[in-house]
């Protein structure tokens, strides 16, 4: 659990976000809107699954993959110029609070594949929480920067390749 004034301690996890009451175990792992209304966990891999290692939060059949990308859609609908994503299988999301609070937009039009992509927000600060294509039935697309664990983004999050790398900026 967090040791939230300790910030010394191994287990301190720095928060970015109103409700701090984000947590990383063995088991699982948070992401959080930036007002705390909206909260989910993903849930961690049976022991052993990789390398004989322990559990993770982040590792497993759950854990689809890791990237960033520069494609046109996330560009415009992150206001950035890059995304960092996870994918997890939806058998090992759950929401944990603000379900009933999520705002939908669905559109195909930027998406390269042409699939229907449908883009989960929370409806009172506007986070970007996750993303679903319909070309990929049972795999959420979540947010790098929404997980509460900040530990996580630069190791088991790490992304492992970057795609539409032609429309990269260049400094």
């Amino acid at each position: 659990m967090i040791a939230k004034d300790d910030k010394t301690s191994p287990s301190y996890i720095p928060l970015a976000g109103v409700a701090e009451d984000g947590w990383s175990t063995e088991d699982e792992a948070t992401a959080t809107c930036l007002c705390g209304t909206v909260q989910l966990a993903f849930k961690k891999a049976r022991a052993g699954y990789l390398n004989n290692g322990p559990a993770q939060p982040t590792q497993g059949p759950g854990l689809v993959n890791r990237f960033l990308c520069h494609c046109a859609d996330c560009r415009k609908i992150s206001s950035s110029m890059f995304c960092s994503n996870f994918c997890v299988a939806d058998s090992h999301l759950r929401h944990i609070r603000g379900k009933e609070n999520l705002k939908t937009f669905t559109q195909s039009k930027t998406i390269a594949t042409g699939n229907d992509m449908t883009n989960y927000f929370c409806g009172t600060c506007g986070t970007l929480l996750y993303r679903v294509s319909s070309g990929r039935p049972g795999l959420s697309i979540l947010r790098i920067g929404t997980v509460d664990d900040f530990r996580l983004a630069e190791t088991k999050l790490k992304p492992q390749v970057e795609i539409f790398i032609d429309t990269v900026a260049r400094l």
